[in-house]
């Protein structure tokens, strides 16, 4: 669906009618609401104050909980899907602004500055001074961009015909358990080659690939409130300390803890 509000971080005319160099819009959205396939001619950073979102690109996809930011280079075809009533506040960056910033997506952890710099952006008049403070905050806004680590929330697409049947597969249901032979022998590859695909394409083994996606899968059904019990099921796991110890490790944090500075 297009979106048409004056506050829609996707308006085109709030971007074509701006030359600053970078132009901070918010729309809050309810869970369930997609934004198709679309791209921009400035890099964005869509930052998820509140809710969580999936964004897709040809590179894969992202789960941005709250308080994580995407970053999507100028001209990258994406589209969003929100999983969790959101909070979006999105910079756009015109792109001979965007010099040392990242050229592929990622989701990046948000300092508490930027957080704090992003929300202040917001309340800036459309066409600031940026010889002014304001001017000042976007080009502080854009050195932290640029220090900004990334976070494990990225599950990449694959391209060979054969892996894509056995990601989508997993994509679909994470918590198919079958050997890497077995996905082998359904996509009509050898398990060699099937892992020489899964390392080449995606920069992860076949159990590091699976492993990441029953994480970011559980992610998204932690934000819609769901049993950690449940969830570690669905996702594959045998039990939920199982999960939990997974979910630890991954993002450094228990699943029940892991929202709580949702909001700040």
């Amino acid at each position: 669906m297009s979106l048409t509000s004056q506050t829609s971080p996707d308006d085109p005319a709030a971007l074509s009618d701006n030359l600053r160099p970078v132009v901070a819009l918010a729309g809050d959205y309810p869970s369930g609401y997609q934004i198709a396939p679309h791209r921009h001619a400035r890099a964005q950073l869509v930052y998820a104050s509140q809710g969580v979102m999936t964004v897709t690109a040809a590179a894969g996809s992202w789960v941005v909980p709250p308080q994580r930011a995407v970053w999507m280079p100028a001209g990258a075809e994406h589209g969003i899907r929100v999983d969790r009533a959101i909070s979006m506040r999105s910079l756009y960056i015109r792109p001979d602004a965007a010099a040392g910033l990242p050229t592929a997506c990622r989701v990046v952890n948000v300092s508490e500055l930027l957080r704090a710099l992003i929300l202040r952006a917001m309340a800036m008049a459309p066409h600031y001074d940026e010889a002014g403070p304001d001017g000042r905050i976007m080009r502080v806004i854009l050195d932290e961009i640029r220090a900004l680590p990334s976070a494990p929330l990225h599950l990449p697409r694959a391209r060979d015909a054969r892996l894509l049947r056995v990601t989508e597969a997993l994509r679909a249901d994470p918590a198919d358990a079958r050997p890497l032979g077995a996905w082998a022998r359904a996509a009509g590859a050898s398990p060699r080659t099937l892992a020489r695909l899964f390392l080449a394409e995606t920069g992860l083994g076949f159990r590091a690939w699976r492993q990441r996606a029953r994480l970011l899968h559980a992610l998204v059904a932690l934000a819609s409130d769901e049993p950690v019990t449940r969830v570690a099921f669905d996702a594959g796991y045998d039990s939920p300390s199982a999960f939990i110890a997974a979910f630890k490790r991954t993002f450094g944090t228990t699943p029940g803890r892991y929202f709580d500075d949702e909001g700040n």
